[in-house]
């Protein structure tokens, strides 16, 4: 018995270790793609700058809130404060408990209006609807029963007046040229129904205007190392998948849409917790089995500020829920994978969120225990163990500071040596304490998570360090 065990474990070892040079490797890759990517990026917006166009498309910016009331004025603010010719706000207020309404109405000088709006996608039914004109552009304020951040979502889009929608978080906020960055790609390529933008925690970022004035690492360890883990993912496979057509997640905090196809796709699905990942992938079978000419794009240089949370507890709420949706996602759209015509979609994307991403939590606990029962038996040679630990860490440790970096140097932001340091350290204790924190809490995510597939997974908001600088726009400025 005891040789058959050992044998087992020596098999799952192995299995273990090709599986971590596996995602090294692939990290590597995309690292190194995706940071060329970024100073290309940089050179180009340099020259765009120079010669910027008048060439715009409407767009319709929807804000889905549900108990907001901390965040959403700073929110609404940064979007008055973009450097954009022609677009709408659609705050959708999801019955929320708090005074989100009541700080919009207030904040903005809303009225109430009769506005019938037409429901292309299903959803709860509207309670009532505010609108003012004395800002920049109209702000819209819908306020419905409560059905989920899709359902609100899916309200958005049918109350949207043009074209193109960009869906984003209540508790984020957009630099000022955030929209323009994002829509060039539809304006580079009609076949675009669909672009992603990146998102950075703004825990320690003083905004004004929409720009970022003073940038600092946060206060607080977790959010630390969150802002890492943000860059390395961002510049990973988004990137990389953004070479072939293969992005399947654009992250429900920032992402731009062709309303017409969204609408031909069915929307959000309001039964799934993961809606942002799931309608991505709906778009890529709805334009292959209707044979549409699509692309999807990532735009690496339109960022979104968001808040990270700042206690373990919320953290763990939020990556709970990424994996229950990236578990129904993958399961929904499960024919990617033997379907032929998804082609690189099915045969790269799909199986690297398979198997490094749904999983990866499960695959590196069954490690760590097998690794830990190897060594109770005798029959594993620690010294090796901690060496390739060693080594794995400082590889991980390398990259993610490769990403951090080649971040902050392409949008100009400046670090003190402090935060230069506290980057350092703490990525090694994201790479070898977090990650597999975060492991554990996406192996038990899926316990009884069907109770709570219409939650919004409420963490706790911080007021966001967004201010007005005499160029804000106020009443009546244009």
């Amino acid at each position: 018995m005891t040789d058959v065990l050992k044998a087992a474990l020596q098999v799952v070892g192995g299995f273990f270790a090709v599986y971590m040079v596996g995602y090294a490797s692939f990290l590597f890759l995309s690292v190194t793609v995706g940071s060329a990517s970024l100073y290309g990026a940089k050179r180009r917006n340099a020259l765009k700058s120079e010669l910027r166009s008048e060439y715009y498309v409407p767009v319709t910016i929807v804000v889905p809130a549900h108990n907001e009331g901390v965040t959403i004025e700073a929110t609404i603010r940064s979007l008055l404060a973009l450097d954009y010719r022609t677009y709408e706000i659609v705050v959708v207020d999801d019955g929320s408990t708090d005074n989100t309404s009541q700080v919009l109405r207030d904040t903005f000088q809303m009225f109430r209006i009769n506005r019938p709006i037409q429901r292309r996608l299903r959803c709860q039914r509207v309670e009532a609807v505010y609108e003012t004109r004395a800002w920049k552009v109209p702000i819209t304020l819908i306020q419905k029963r409560n059905g989920g951040k899709a359902d609100a979502l899916n309200m958005g889009i049918n109350a949207s007046r043009y074209p193109y929608f960009l869906c984003m978080d209540a508790d984020s906020v957009l630099q000022r040229d955030s929209l323009e960055k994002i829509v060039r790609p539809v304006l580079e390529d009609d076949r675009v129904v669909a672009v992603g933008g990146a998102v950075r925690p703004c825990n320690g970022a003083e905004i004004e205007d929409g720009v970022v004035v003073r940038y600092r690492m946060p206060n607080k360890l977790l959010p630390c190392m969150q802002v890492l883990e943000y860059d390395r993912s961002f510049l990973a496979a988004r990137i990389l998948f953004d070479q072939f057509n293969g992005s399947i997640i654009i992250s429900g905090a920032f992402g731009l849409f062709k309303k017409s196809v969204v609408v031909g796709a069915g929307g959000y699905d309001t039964t799934t917790m993961g809606e942002d990942m799931e309608l991505v992938m709906k778009l890529h079978v709805f334009c292959r089995e209707h044979s549409l000419p699509y692309s999807i794009r990532y735009a690496t240089d339109a960022i979104c500020w968001t808040q990270a949370p700042e206690k373990l507890s919320d953290l763990c709420k939020q990556r709970r829920r990424w994996h229950i949706g990236l578990f129904q996602s993958m399961t929904r759209h499960r024919k990617m994978l033997t379907d032929t015509k998804y082609g690189m979609v099915g045969l790269v994307s799909y199986i690297y969120f398979l198997i490094y991403e749904l999983f990866s939590p499960y695959i590196e606990v069954v490690g760590v225990l097998t690794t830990a029962l190897a060594v109770l038996m005798g029959i594993l040679n620690v010294r090796f163990m901690l060496l390739y630990l060693g080594i794995y860490v400082a590889y991980s440790s390398i990259l993610s500071l490769t990403a951090f970096f080649a971040r902050v140097h392409t949008i100009d932001l400046k670090l003190a040596f402090a935060d230069v340091c506290k980057a350092v350290g703490l990525c090694i204790v994201e790479v070898s304490c977090l990650r597999f924190v975060m492991a554990w809490v996406r192996v038990t995510a899926l316990n009884g998570y069907k109770k709570r597939k219409r939650s919004w997974g409420q963490i706790e908001r911080k007021q966001i360090n967004f201010s007005q600088g005499q160029s804000g726009s106020g009443p009546g400025k244009p």
